[in-house]
């Protein structure tokens, strides 16, 4: 088949990152995390105390996507492999906030659609339907309940070693929800020509087989 774009948006813990790699090492596609470039960014601003001078903070920085195979996908920011650190607690409670900010936005936006410029790109996010790739042949839109998706992190965090709680992280989940469809900049929405797929009380299997169902019928 020719080389196509799959989106797959939805809110945190839909289970996006988990069935794009998925949905990427079946067909031999490239992925993309576009989450973890908003992570890294979010993880500068931490480290050079919370700078509202967004400006600045994009200006004087690098951000690369590179593969191991022994670990897969890492992150470089400004020369440094921050992938290990993305996933902390700070960095989850701020995302939302770093990347609604116009200059990051921006910066990760041209980013994104340059690296899906050749096709044959799984990308997930929540503009990546209706801003980064508008075109794409495939838009799936991911949803899953409340209490399924806080309880997946709750896992994610027992596997780094992170402390978590699950109602706290509910109340984190929905307030996210919230902030993310609310935002101002490029604010979490279906695209309307995206496929809702709900995610709740499924394997990671059987979503993965539902989209490739669905890239087969692109043929």
């Amino acid at each position: 088949m020719s080389l196509i774009n799959i989106a797959l948006d939805g809110p945190a813990a839909a289970g996006k990152s988990t069935i794009a790699k998925q949905v990427a090492s079946k067909l031999s596609m490239i992925y993309v995390d576009t989450g973890a470039m908003y992570r890294a960014i979010t993880y500068k601003y931490i480290r050079t105390n919370q700078t509202e001078d967004f400006e600045a903070l994009i200006k004087n920085t690098t951000l690369e996507l590179t593969y191991d195979e022994t670990k897969g996908q890492r992150v470089m920011l400004d020369n440094e492999d921050v992938t290990d650190y993305l996933r902390e607690n700070d960095v989850t409670n701020n995302v939302s906030y770093v990347a609604s900010k116009e200059p990051v936005r921006s910066f990760a936006v041209k980013k994104q659609k340059d690296l899906a410029a050749k096709k044959g790109i799984v990308m997930d996010g929540r503009d990546i339907g209706t801003v980064v790739l508008p075109n794409a042949e495939l838009k799936v839109y991911m949803i899953a309940s409340v209490e399924e998706r806080a309880e997946r992190r709750q896992k994610e965090n027992e596997l780094r070693g992170i402390e978590s709680n699950l109602e706290k992280l509910k109340t984190e989940i929905e307030q996210r929800d919230n902030y993310d469809m609310n935002r101002e900049i490029s604010p979490l929405r279906k695209a309307d020509d995206a496929v809702t797929l709900d995610t709740t009380g499924k394997s990671i299997e059987t979503v993965t087989n539902e989209i490739l169902k669905m890239v087969d019928q692109i043929k």
